[in-house]
């Protein structure tokens, strides 16, 4: 079994003696039963990964856990594409479903904006909170699949707004879906890998058209995921896993550089 892995938010090195957060100590030593020289494996998103072992562990009156850094490893799992999500605000927990499994599908950027049709509306301290909560979940969920390098969740903003300013930096292939599109993502050429692929998706009313058509000025082809109409939740996550079946590391790794 492999070692449990923490992220860090602060650089690691060899040799250096580190406190786990609160809640990850808390985790280390309630949940994974995790006790003095047992291994762990820690990442500060800086690239590769550290070995390490649990120097001294909480007790009753301590909640400190102390790791001592061993080794650094190389190891990258990151996809060869520059995926970026667009992702309209969502109700419920929806949102955090779609960060955690974008991750595991190998985005790189997520950008949450809000749209006419979105059913919550956040701004001031509630934005800025939850974009945080945002930003941990994508941590733990590199954890969970390997990633080494954190995904950038962006700050909250409104979608036209977004849309509004040009990409930075090489200029991206624009997708968007919508149910009554001509196209299917399988007949599009084949990005180069150093074309940056950004996705936008609309929240549980879809996109108005005043939005779309904004969206289309801006560079996004439209494009379907089959005849049936797909929840937000779902389409982000299926359109990610299609694309990476389709350009990215879903393929055999040969054909992917």
């Amino acid at each position: 079994m492999n070692p449990p892995r923490f992220h860090s938010p602060f650089p690691l090195a060899v040799g250096a003696r580190v406190e786990l957060a609160e809640s990850a100590a808390r985790h280390a030593v309630k949940v994974l039963r995790l006790g003095v020289d047992d291994a762990l494996t820690m990442f500060d998103g800086n690239g590769g990964e550290y070995a390490c072992r649990v120097d001294s562990r909480a007790r009753e009156s301590d909640r400190a856990v102390v790791v001592e850094v061993l080794a650094w490893r190389g190891l990258e799992l990151e996809s060869p594409l520059v995926l970026t999500l667009v992702q309209a605000l969502q109700a419920g927990e929806k949102m955090d479903l779609t960060v955690q499994k974008a991750v595991e599908l190998g985005v790189g950027r997520i950008v949450p904006v809000l749209s006419r049709r979105g059913v919550v509306r956040l701004e001031g301290e509630r934005a800025k909170k939850r974009v945080t909560h945002w930003r941990g979940v994508a941590a733990s969920a590199c954890e969970q699949c390997g990633r080494n390098r954190v995904p950038e969740v962006a700050d909250l903003e409104d979608l036209s707004r977004w849309l509004g300013r040009p990409p930075t930096g090489a200029k991206p292939l624009r997708l968007m879906l919508a149910p009554d599109a001509s196209r299917t993502l399988d007949v599009l050429p084949r990005p180069a890998l150093e074309t940056p692929v950004e996705l936008l998706i609309g929240a549980e009313g879809g996109l108005t058209a005043e939005e779309t058509e904004l969206a289309r000025q801006t560079g996004f082809t439209a494009v379907r995921l089959g005849p049936r109409v797909l929840r937000t939740e779902t389409a982000a996550l299926a359109a990610l896993a299609a694309i990476q079946c389709l350009w990215g590391d879903f393929r055999d790794r040969a054909e992917c550089v």
